[in-house]
């Protein structure tokens, strides 16, 4: 994505929400892990949004592993 380009608009990715508490403290910590990990900042919010997609779909506050971020991406 550039400066003045297009926007970029991509689908949420939660099967079934259950419970938004911590959804975008995980946005938040996900994108910045990708873009200080070297990923550009589509790749990180694509990342961060499915991060938030497996969090939602679990009750209360709750975390994503890798392997629940891997198995989103597939």
């Amino acid at each position: 994505m550039r400066r003045g380009g297009p926007a970029q608009h991509f689908p949420g990715r939660a099967r079934e929400v259950f419970d938004v508490s911590g959804a975008g403290d995980t946005v938040i910590a996900c994108f910045t892990l990708a873009r200080a990990s070297g990923a550009t900042f589509l790749e990180a919010a694509q990342l961060a949004n499915a991060a938030a997609g497996v969090v939602v779909g679990k009750i209360g506050v709750a975390t994503c592993s890798p392997a629940e971020l891997a198995e989103m991406l597939r």
